[in-house]
């Protein structure tokens, strides 16, 4: 089998998918890709024109998986066992839950603000970022890690009892903040000792030597016992 992944370093989305590759340990090339320019491979692979794509080529039957639901659904699709998603009905709603969560209220509420003043205005060109903005994504977060750190307080993993699809999406959409510093991990020691537990697994390693150009990441970025 032969796969290619189209993505850029910094989408939470993106990282998603490399980590659930990572994770069934199923080789990869890496394409990284610029969505906002005009030239960008995306375009004529996804009609939203968003990363991540996932091409692949096995026993002979071509597929295009455009954005995170198609790979990791693919992922989960192909193996003869839970993969990510747990085989409990219970665990499986909640899994389902939290990855809605992410997609929609996490991603309108922190991602858009934070990312966007942090990520996207520099790539843009679009001035530096407005403090307004910033504290507003700064409460919203903090209000989404109180809740992350209330569910951990009683689980393994963020839906239950074994890593599974919820914990991948959400360290891909923190691991982007906290490269920019934006996760007071003191303040949620259940999270961090989460975090800490995926940074160690083989799949996190690539993510890890992920660079912004000009912004270096937080002290605390690489180390896994932080």
């Amino acid at each position: 089998m032969s796969a290619v992944l189209y993505h850029f370093a910094f989408d939470p989305g993106s990282r998603a998918a490399r980590l659930a590759l990572g994770e069934a340990k199923l080789p990869f090339e890496e394409t990284p890709v610029r969505p906002w320019e005009d030239d960008c491979p995306i375009a004529g692979l996804n009609p939203s024109g968003m990363p991540p794509v996932l091409q692949v080529a096995e026993t002979g039957r071509p597929l295009t998986l455009c954005e995170p639901a198609a790979i990791l659904g693919w992922l989960e699709d192909r193996s003869r066992e839970p993969f990510l998603v747990p085989a409990d009905p219970a665990e499986r709603a909640e899994t389902r839950r939290l990855t809605t969560w992410f997609d929609r209220r996490f991603t309108d509420e922190v991602d858009a603000v934070l990312l966007h003043e942090r990520m996207e205005k520099p790539l843009l060109r679009l001035g530096p970022p407005e403090a307004r903005a910033l504290r507003a994504g700064r409460e919203a977060l903090r209000a989404h890690l109180g809740q992350f750190e209330g569910l951990l307080a009683e689980r393994d993993w963020l839906a239950g009892r074994r890593l599974g699809q919820a914990d991948i999406v959400a360290a891909a959409h923190l691991s982007v903040l906290d490269y920019f510093g934006e996760v007071a991990w003191a303040n949620w020691p259940g999270l961090k000792t989460w975090y800490m537990k995926l940074k160690s697994r083989p799949c996190f390693r690539p993510l890890l030597a992920d660079r912004f150009p000009g912004v270096q990441p937080s002290a605390w970025y690489t180390d896994l016992d932080f």
